[in-house]
């Protein structure tokens, strides 16, 4: 038996990066797994991939900011697969910095996205999860939810808002059997970052304290949310699962 085997899961921020690799390894590990994402070609190609290598996938279009978009795409999962066991927060934006220099905009652009977008879709999930006796949310947060670090207030402020809405669901979905925890990945080679790694300087800048001296794979976060997705995790509720190479630790 795979790790998590038939469930039913849904991945926002699904058809790159992080969460591209979260969908291929939940998918390797047998759940039936919703790609959902703004970008319908990468998505798909997430989608094909996954099928190709004998997983089962389908491409969902949700902006994450919007109501609708997460009430159809509910809709749609529970009509197609019956349920959804698990719903993986993993959509974000990082725009960097300094606090004097970031505008209204930019500020409501990061929570919009990061907290709004959190929120809506615990909301949108949790009747459907309710009629099936229970489910699991797992929400990407970040080091930068834990600690400070320079010209990253508005990012640093929505995870830390993603932190403690985890720990607050944790306490009003327990009754329902919906398990809530939060991942705190630290540097990450990724799309995302790849500008702030591109030389030695700025790599070593922006690693800081990480005490394995580099940053990590995708799949080494992935790991840890397909830990918390799965059955082995069943008594794990409200914490904080960090994977950061040592970085808050130093």
């Amino acid at each position: 038996m795979k790790r998590v085997q038939d469930k039913v899961i849904l991945v926002t921020g699904g058809a790159m990066g992080m969460g591209q690799s979260h969908c291929e390894l939940l998918a390797s590990q047998g759940a039936w797994v919703f790609v959902a994402d703004m970008d319908a070609a990468k998505g798909q190609a997430t989608v094909d991939g996954i099928r190709k290598n004998g997983g089962k996938a389908d491409f969902i279009s949700l902006n994450v900011t919007k109501e609708a978009d997460w009430n159809a795409a509910v809709s749609r999962i529970v009509e197609r697969a019956g349920r959804i066991d698990v719903l993986i927060n993993n959509a974000g934006i990082l725009i960097l910095k300094p606090v004097q220099d970031t505008t209204s905009e930019e500020w409501d652009r990061i929570f919009d996205v990061n907290v709004r977008g959190v929120f809506i879709g615990t909301r949108a999930v949790i009747p459907a999860m309710q009629r099936n006796g229970g489910g699991n949310i797992i929400n990407i947060s970040s080091i930068y939810g834990l600690v400070g670090a320079p010209s990253a207030s508005a990012y640093e402020a929505s995870k830390g808002a993603v932190r403690l809405f985890t720990k607050s669901c944790a306490v009003d979905l327990a009754p329902f059997n919906i398990r809530v925890n939060s991942v705190h990945p630290g540097v990450i080679e990724t799309a995302m970052t790849k500008d702030l790694l591109s030389t030695p300087e700025m790599r070593a800048a922006v690693l800081g304290p990480t005490l394995l001296k580099r940053p990590a794979k995708p799949i080494e976060v992935s790991q840890a949310v397909l830990f918390l997705a799965s059955d082995e995790s069943s008594f794990v509720h409200g914490a904080e699962l960090v994977v950061d190479g040592g970085y808050t630790a130093n």
